[in-house]
């Protein structure tokens, strides 16, 4: 769940369902462009509508269910609500967003009054409408959802890093890129909740008492529904489309996450039931999957890591621009630094690079294979080559068994592509803040951990760069 403070313990009763069941479609990095494992950018408030790079099984849609009834603010007569449902179905993705079952606010009216005060509620999140709803429905006493925000966590004792003192965050995630996209969250929310929420608050007094007219509130609820909603994924055709609107599930939000889950969510036009995908002994806990997730992923949206190397999903990241930075040291004139920024660009060109986005390497492969292969090829290849690549848009790129970026095949890369590399690697292991040997020893000493403060134990098990590292061996192979 969202934090260390309150997360749920479920435990097995000893049923069991046989049922095989796919696994959640995955949370990858976010990206500008649909591209397969691309990164393109960190995952933000601002920057949450995400394509899959490794898509699962569609999963079936749940049709929505009826509305709860609009309740009075508390103060004086209720204005009447039309109910506009957010997404209206059940979702097919843990992940950031909101919407689901609780309703969207819109003073009941004219069309055309209403079609104004929905667009007004436009953002580039997405969330404003479900935020919104929980704002009114929380300082309604007699709100139907009070049970279900009894379950919530303690508002105050969120455990995000946006949560954090700036400069905590900075020493404790230096390198994993959380604190500049912690940066680009509150910055985000501080817009939105200025521009849109706050106004359209204050243009609706009789639905929002003062009480709730709070920035530090807003960023409370944004952090919970970024940790515990759902978003329905777009099916493949519509991957152009703007995303669906995200949604609040109770009950199906209970469960913690492991990477080696024992249980998924599967989702069919009648229901939602959680399903083992294995047995579980009576007293064990039922663990969801939030889908595949690294630990940078789960501490910047959720609050939590796995601990280290049980994570079998994590990453280490390498950023595009620390490997045009290692490429530069290599040049020794400058006519090869203006060619090298004019290789850089034809990346850019191709939509194979980004000044903001990162190389993703995972424990058995390259998982932004084709952009970092291109990336080595293009930065690599002789002057010549590259102006008869560079005229044919890159076509009649006929890509060799042995360019193939799975960790074992590295040592058989060429000479120079394993170069850059390994310079882009020991560059990326200098923006930590501690050395590997450091956190090895601190890792390896039970009494000495155990002396950590909880955030310092979580960034702890936040260490790419011991992936990084083991990489090293095979690129020095």
């Amino acid at each position: 769940m969202a934090t260390q403070a309150k997360r749920r313990r479920v435990s097995c009763g000893g049923r069991r369902r046989s049922t095989p069941l796919r696994r959640a479609l995955p949370l990858p990095r976010p990206q500008r462009r649909p591209a397969r494992g691309c990164a393109a950018c960190r995952g933000s408030f601002a920057a949450l509508h995400i394509p899959s790079p490794n898509p699962g099984p569609s999963s079936a849609r749940a049709p929505p269910s009826s509305p709860p009834p609009a309740s009075s603010s508390g103060r004086g007569k209720a204005t009447p609500l039309r109910l506009l449902i957010s997404g209206g179905r059940a979702c097919g993705q843990r992940g950031p967003g909101p919407g689901g079952q609780i309703p969207e606010l819109v003073p009941a009216g004219r069309t055309g009054a209403e079609s104004q005060e929905r667009g007004a509620l436009q953002s580039q999140s997405g969330w404003v409408p479900l935020l919104l709803a929980l704002l009114h429905e929380l300082q309604a006493p007699a709100s139907p959802w009070s049970p279900y925000f009894a379950l919530w966590p303690e508002l105050g004792r969120l455990e995000h890093p946006m949560f954090w003192p700036e400069e905590e965050r900075r020493r404790l995630l230096q390198g994993t890129g959380v604190p500049e996209a912690v940066e680009k969250d509150l910055a985000s929310i501080r817009s939105e909740y200025y521009s849109i929420v706050l106004p359209f608050m204050e243009a609706h007094p009789d639905l929002f008492s003062p009480t709730v007219r709070s920035l530090e509130l807003y960023r409370q609820l944004v952090a919970l529904v970024m940790a515990y909603s759902f978003q329905e994924p777009l099916e493949e055709e519509d991957d152009e489309k703007e995303p669906n609107s995200p949604l609040m599930v109770p009950a199906a939000d209970v469960l913690n996450h492991l990477a080696n889950h024992n249980a998924n969510l599967e989702y069919s036009p009648n229901c939602l039931r959680m399903v083992a995908t294995q047995p579980i002994p009576k007293g064990h806990e039922i663990f969801n999957t939030y889908g595949q997730m690294a630990n940078w992923q789960l501490i910047h949206m959720y609050g939590f890591t796995e601990p280290y190397p049980d994570n079998t999903d994590d990453t280490a990241d390498i950023q595009m621009v620390t490997v045009r930075e290692a490429a530069l040291q290599g040049t020794k004139v400058e006519a090869e630094r203006l060619l090298l920024y004019e290789r850089w660009d034809f990346l850019c060109k191709l939509e194979m690079v980004g000044e903001e986005g990162a190389f993703v390497i995972g424990r058995e492969e390259v998982l932004t294979e084709e952009e970092l292969a291109m990336t080595l090829k293009v930065l690599c290849m002789p002057a010549e080559e590259f102006r008869e690549f560079k005229d044919q848009d890159g076509w009649g790129d006929d890509k060799r068994e042995e360019d193939s970026l799975t960790i074992t095949n590295i040592p058989k890369l060429k000479a120079s592509w394993r170069q850059l590399l390994r310079d882009s690697v020991l560059l990326t292991l200098q923006t930590y803040a501690t050395d590997l040997k450091t956190e090895q020893d601190l890792l390896s000493s039970k009494e000495v951990y155990a002396t950590l403060s909880w955030r310092e134990q979580q960034a702890l098990q936040e260490c790419p760069r011991e992936e990084l590292s083991a990489k090293l061996v095979h690129v020095d192979a």
